[in-house]
């Protein structure tokens, strides 16, 4: 209540000083003293700078300017003062101008009252201080309420001016038409123009063009604008004006013909009307340019804080600016008042590059990368030795040489090279361990997981991670703190820091990027505290047509359908290929812990371990952490190019993401309470994508199904049945078959059906050629759907290529959205991974494997393993795959293994591969050892057997399927039966449109003929690609604006701190100096203070 009286004081008082100055006051001066005399505003800005610099022990340098700007507004007041008692001198009204004159000084100060909370805080006032918290937490409420009360103020001050000044009503009525439309069309074009200088202003600012595009062009605007005037009224534009030097014109003169010349001429008239520019008094004329000259420099002067600010990129709006409204009548003033007033200097942009390295004198930045293998060891075949398999091999290889590469960046021949440090391997409880100082200071750590110690596959190596870097690195150094007795609320606060600035880079083994992309994405998550993920482009890599079609299928998924999530709610997914997680989030309540669950029913094992990627995400939006995407962050993963291995990695795929966004939709309710970027509008628009994936087999059938009938000239029902048929045989023969030949059915099937798509895309053109119109529904949705691609794509310059593709994505349509939605529908009791799991016998590598093109793509298992598998797969069935393979004896095995302790060959091996960089064995400490078993036993202890569980949920599994088969396509069939009855019906239920022919002309008696229901979906179907299309350009201006502050910020610093880096000599020996322990495990030297902005950031390669 003391909130909305004080906030509707002082809006009151701002709204009064808005509306008397333009309506009450400006009127009776020129127009000249009028383009400037709003610069007063900013004397109170400006006295408030120098007080609050006086008080503070900021350095005084910036104190300057802004005492002189005081001086010279104090001096442009008085000047103004003096100019009209000069035209008064010889008598007149010039108290009633001094009236006039004190009015706009009250008034200016009224409105300069708007930005008192870019001071309030300076100067450690607690009323203050909470006041501007209060308001901070109700800003679009104030924001509201101010606009009201302007609104108000200004109908109040109107009200009471007209009759106060004598005037009629009646006035307002007899305006003359023209003068109407004159007066319409100046309000349109101011609010045309605040409105993008206002959005141009805020792009400046994001773009770090703040000094060369906001602060230098609003100051000259005035200026510019002066200067036009003068020019302008100095040409003769009347035949009636004389050729004295006198600018004004004679009485009698003629109304302008023009617009432009009467507005002009009216504003001449204002000017004309002083007679010190009537009589070219020249006293007069120096006291006016003197007092407008005061006024321009001393707000320039004011607001030179604004060339000195620290700008982060893409900084928030509300971060730059103060309130969220702007003004029309003093937009500049107010453009420039608006931005916030700081004392100390922002942090500067923090980077991850190689020319950072891990010194004391770095300390805003660090880093770490872990690589855990899946899966790592096998046994030697006819002994119980242990050794690592050949990607573990071929890492220690790579690493080493890529080192040498590093350590080598001198090439001068003369000087003596560095030795190689020696690195550390140990043995856990979970394998082993790889711990290697790089270069330049950061560490790496390579983690080989033993499946018979520890649970295996990808949403395990997942919680492991998360546990061992957000739990043990961060969570343990405060806990012992507080048990050596450090304050609790200040190890709280510093705990909650840095969970927030921990970032988690997660990877996939064979994904490629560069370092802008990670940053593009830690500015996203820097600046934005409530983003908990943040995902890139992810382009698939490979040769072969299965690749060339998901080229443009992912281009296609992230050109709009990622873009309208990113701008209109939540990006659904953030793919654990290539995505950057904030440690507070996946630390949140009901996160990390619940992804721990262990799948226990039928549906579970569909969400939790088909889709985990997905299902984090969710639980991220569910607990109200937003996620989203950057297109500039690209990044370059593997992609199946096989068809077999395409249609096992989207049958994950398609029920995962059903079953997921039916969970978030499911509690849309209380999401859309606790996220505040998810509303009910935004679970509408997912409703309806997901309606439209569910018809799209039958929506897929009706399109063949219109080329039959234009094609074989038959009757559009016959041609419907003809066209359902084949995917009814599909369907019954996926019930019957095995996977494979499931998918071998589906490839051919695929070929035949792209032959089919050619005759449709033909049938489709033939079908506007023999009707001479392409304003049919079909001819319509047709160009549209390629005019908007071709536009979405050229939006996309540097991807525009892949548009060729377009037309493989087109004739793969049934395949894609027809047999893949049968085959992935019938086969989702099937719940094995499907890609990368069994390959075949591994073949060497040479010991020089590039770094680039050396992928760790899938485990490696021997040929004992191999053949327990097959025995295996005679007992159950393919539905049990999976499970089995997870639960076949690991107990035992993992007994046996702890008794009988095999001698650790793989130490030895790796120690041989690392040739002359020498891994030195070590041991964990003890209560890291204690850490791991715990969670082992909590979360992570290999799965036991239990065969009639394996029964049982193979058994639900089925149920699950044929429950989601039977709804899936019981609707599918429903749209197919009701679009065949509408047409055996005919055309008395059809929607008739009359047939427009190309040149616009309507043929009498011939109409189009369209039934309801496939219009209606016809018309959702394209409202939501328009939708897309709207967010894509929308999305497309602020990742040109994150690219562009991106290139003016990083690249220059890179390479300044690069040159500087190089050529200073104290940085040759550096490295030596760092030690090899972590970062998280000195908290003494290197924990971050309370008040220390820094960023924790680990990237984590699952292979």
């Amino acid at each position: 209540m003391l909130l909305g009286s004080q906030v509707l004081c002082v809006e009151t008082v701002v709204g009064l000083g808005a509306a008397v100055l333009p309506l009450v006051v400006m009127p009776h001066f020129d127009i000249v003293s009028n383009v400037l005399v709003l610069n007063g505003v900013g004397f109170p800005s400006a006295v408030l700078q120098v007080a609050a610099q006086c008080l503070s022990r900021e350095r005084r340098r910036v104190m300057i300017p802004p005492l002189i700007g005081v001086l010279l507004i104090v001096a442009a007041y008085v000047l103004f003062t003096l100019s009209y008692m000069q035209d008064y001198r010889d008598g007149g009204s010039s108290q009633t101008m001094i009236v006039w004159i004190g009015m706009t000084t009250v008034g200016t100060f009224c409105i300069s009252l708007s930005w008192w909370e870019n001071y309030s805080t300076l100067f450690n006032v607690t009323f203050l201080n909470n006041i501007t918290k209060d308001i901070s937490r109700s800003r679009n409420i104030i924001c509201m309420l101010s606009s009201v009360v302007r609104v108000l103020v200004t109908l109040a001050v109107v009200g009471a001016y007209v009759p106060l000044a004598g005037l009629d009503w009646s006035l307002l009525q007899s305006v003359p038409e023209p003068n109407k439309h004159v007066a319409l069309g100046l309000a349109a074009i101011q609010v045309a123009c605040s409105t993008l200088l206002q959005w141009l202003t805020v792009v400046a600012c994001k773009m770090h063009a703040h000094r060369q595009s906001f602060f230098i062009p609003i100051h000259l605007s005035s200026l510019a604008v002066l200067a036009a005037f003068l020019i302008s009224i100095l040409v003769p534009l009347q035949p009636g004006m004389d050729n004295s030097t006198s600018p004004c014109p004679h009485p009698g003169v003629s109304p302008a013909p023009s617009v432009f010349e009467q507005l002009l001429s009216d504003a001449r008239l204002t000017l004309c009307a002083r007679p010190i520019v009537r009589d070219l008094d020249t006293a007069g004329l120096l006291l006016i340019s003197g007092s407008l000259f005061c006024w321009w420099l001393g707000l320039a002067l004011g607001t030179i804080y604004i060339w000195f600010l620290e700008i982060q990129r893409i900084e928030r709006t509300q971060d730059l600016f103060l309130r969220r409204l702007y003004e029309t009548v003093f937009l500049e003033q107010a453009m420039l008042l608006n931005t916030r007033f700081t004392l100390g200097r922002k942090g500067k942009n923090s980077r991850l590059d190689k020319y950072r390295p891990l010194t004391k004198s770095c300390n805003d930045v660090i880093f770490e990368s872990h690589i855990y293998f899946d899966d790592a060891f096998i046994q030697a075949g006819g002994s119980s030795e242990q050794r690592v398999n050949e990607y573990a091999e071929t890492l220690v290889e790579v690493i080493t040489e890529v080192y040498t590469i590093f350590n080598e960046q001198d090439t001068c021949v003369f000087r003596e090279a560095k030795p190689f440090p020696h690195q550390k391997i140990l043995q856990t409880p979970y394998g082993g361990r790889l711990k290697y100082t790089l270069p330049h200071g950061n560490m790496l750590m390579v983690h080989l997981k033993d499946k018979q110690l520890i649970r295996h596959k990808k949403r395990w190596s997942q919680i492991m991670y998360l546990y061992y870097l957000l739990g043990w690195k961060i969570n343990r150094k405060y806990v012992k703190r507080f048990e050596e007795g450090e304050d609790e609320n200040v190890l709280t606060q510093m705990l909650k820091k840095e969970k927030e600035n921990t970032y988690i880079l997660a990877l996939d083994g064979d994904t490629d990027f560069l370092p802008a992309a990670v940053m593009l994405l830690v500015d996203r998550l820097k600046l934005y505290p409530e983003v908990g993920a943040a995902c890139g482009r992810i382009h698939p890599t490979g040769t072969g047509p299965m690749v060339w079609y998901q080229k443009f299928e992912y281009a296609v998924g992230h050109w709009l359908q990622k873009t309208a999530e990113h701008v209109f709610g939540c990006v659904l997914c953030s793919p654990g290929c290539f995505s950057l997680f904030r440690g507070a989030a996946l630390m949140d309540d009901n996160v990390m812990k619940k992804y721990t669950t262990k799948a226990t029913e039928a549906s579970h094992y569909v969400q939790y371990d088909q889709g985990e990627d997905r299902w984090l995400c969710t639980l991220l939006l569910q607990q109200g952490w937003r996620v989203e995407y950057n297109a500039a962050s690209d990044a370059y993963t593997k992609a199946p190019q096989d068809f077999k291995e395409f249609y096992n990695q989207r049958r994950r795929w398609g029920p995962s993401t059903m079953a997921n966004t039916i969970d978030l939709l499911g509690s849309g309710a209380l999401t859309s309470q606790r996220n505040s970027s998810i509303s009910k509008p935004y679970i509408l628009y997912q409703i309806i994508s997901m309606a439209a994936s569910i018809l799209g087999p039958a929506t897929i059938c009706l399109m063949l199904a219109g080329s039959f009938t234009f094609i074989l000239s038959i009757h559009p029902n016959n041609a419907l049945i003809l066209a359902t048929v084949p995917p009814f045989i599909y369907l019954i023969l996926c019930f019957q078959l095995k996977s494979d030949t499931q998918i071998t059915i589906a490839a051919v099937m695929s070929v035949l059906y792209a032959f089919l798509m050619t005759a449709t895309i033909l049938s489709v053109i033939g079908q506007m050629v023999e009707e001479q119109t392409f304003m049919t529904p079909s001819g319509l949705f047709f160009i549209s759907m390629v005019l908007m691609y071709v536009v979405t794509a050229a939006f996309h310059p540097q991807e525009f290529p892949l548009i060729i593709f377009g037309l493989l994505y087109f004739l793969c349509i049934p395949s894609g959205y027809l047999l893949l939605a049968i085959y992935s529908m019938v086969n989702m009791n099937n719940v094995s991974w499907g890609t990368r799991e069994t390959g075949g016998p591994l073949k060497s590598k040479p010991a020089g494997a590039n770094l680039k093109n050396w992928k760790c793509n899938c485990p490696c298992w021997t040929d004992q393993e191999k053949a327990d598998e097959d025995e295996i797969q005679n007992l159950l069935t393919a539905s049990q795959m999976d499970l089995t393979a997870e639960l076949t004896t690991l107990q035992d095995k993992r007994k046996e293994h702890l008794v009988s302790a095999p001698s650790q060959g793989w130490v030895a091996q790796l120690q041989s591969k690392s040739r002359e960089f020498a891994l030195n064995e070590d041991t964990l400490k003890t209560e890291e050892e204690e850490f791991w078993r715990e969670l082992q036993e909590r979360y992570l202890e290999p799965l036991a057997e239990d065969k009639e569980k394996q029964r049982k949920i193979a058994e639900d599994l089925k149920a699950l399927r044929n429950r989601v088969a039977f709804v899936f396509f019981i609707c599918n069939a429903l749209w197919l039966v009701a679009t065949f009855f509408l047409q055996a019906i005919g055309t008395s239920v059809s929607i008739q449109i009359p047939k427009i022919y190309i040149n616009g002309s309507i043929m009498e008696g011939e109409n189009i003929f369209i039934d309801p229901i496939g219009l209606m979906f016809l018309l959702g179907f394209f409202s939501l690609l328009l939708v897309q299309f709207a967010a894509m350009l929308y999305h497309r201006i602020y990742t040109l604006i994150h690219c562009v502050a991106y290139t003016g910020t990083e690249a220059k610093a890179m390479k300044s701190e690069a040159k500087h880096f190089l050529e200073d000599p104290s940085n040759e020996n550096q490295v030596d100096d760092v030690q090899e322990e972590s970062l998280f495990e000195e908290p003494e030297d290197r924990a971050p203070k309370p008040n220390t902005d820094f960023i924790a950031s680990f990237i984590v390669s699952e292979v």
